[in-house]
């Protein structure tokens, strides 16, 4: 704004958000930047999502938080039904919450009950959240889903097939949702973030961030990822920027060539 003193408008002011494995991390950030730009969030994870409410709060944002399974549809329903009790509407989805693989696999030899659960969390996951939405969003007209995918399906990345079977389906839904809920004024698009040096990544040093200065050797911005670096695209998806748009998979990896 051009007056002097007046108060800046952000791209989410007066919209709600509900952001799905937020209690760190890529999801923190997420929850952390649309709060910035004025949204209220609803926080859900696995683990206590209660430092990202407070980060949220002590930036003079709204936030709350509830622990639930993003496979679980009671949990689902639950999450929903306390944001719509507390702030009356939802505007957005981040559907960010997911099982990450951190120990490379030849697919011959993956475990029957690790692939069940990456594809439980992953794939049903997103899925039951976004069901778990659509009401709330149909009756208004209006939503945005933001499902979370991967640049490793784009690259075929080996040694974890199912991670990345997981995220194509996850872009796989995002086109097919887009077409069933688009008249609904409900548009569902999906980010795929490179390897992203998150918390998670970060705890484990003989795990995926060995393999950090390959990732920006083919990059065109050559430095690490970091969760900040995806909030952007959150943003510009949950806004109203975006909404004559739907379906899309938007790539922020730095540049890296994908086949």
């Amino acid at each position: 704004m051009t007056a002097a003193g007046a108060a800046a408008v952000g791209k989410l002011d007066g919209r709600v958000a509900v952001v799905t494995g937020g209690a760190r991390g890529i999801g923190a950030a997420y929850a952390r930047g649309l709060a910035a730009e004025g949204a209220a969030v609803a926080v859900c994870d696995v683990l206590d999502p209660s430092a990202t409410v407070a980060a949220v709060a002590a930036a003079g944002g709204r936030a709350l938080g509830m622990i639930a399974d993003v496979s679980d549809r009671a949990a689902v329903a639950g999450l929903v039904a306390r944001t719509l009790e507390a702030y009356g509407r939802i505007d957005a989805l981040i559907n960010n919450a997911a099982v990450l693989v951190l120990r490379p696999t030849p697919f011959t030899e993956i475990d029957p009950a690790e692939w069940e659960r990456v594809m439980r969390v992953n794939v049903r996951g997103t899925m039951e959240c976004a069901r778990a939405v659509v009401p709330a969003m149909r009756a208004a007209g209006y939503g945005k889903i933001v499902n979370v995918a991967s640049d490793t399906f784009l690259r075929g990345t080996p040694w974890m097939l199912h991670y990345v079977a997981s995220k194509g389906a996850v872009i796989a839904m995002t086109r097919a949702m887009a077409q069933e809920l688009g008249a609904d004024g409900i548009r569902v698009n999906c980010i795929a973030p490179g390897l992203t040096m998150s918390e998670a990544i970060l705890a484990v040093p003989d795990g995926p961030v060995k393999n950090a200065a390959g990732a920006v050797a083919i990059r065109a911005l050559k430095r690490d990822e970091l969760p900040e670096d995806l909030v952007g695209a959150a943003v510009f998806l949950a806004s109203a920027d975006s909404d004559f748009m739907t379906g899309q998979t938007l790539v922020v990896n730095g540049g890296a060539s994908v086949v």
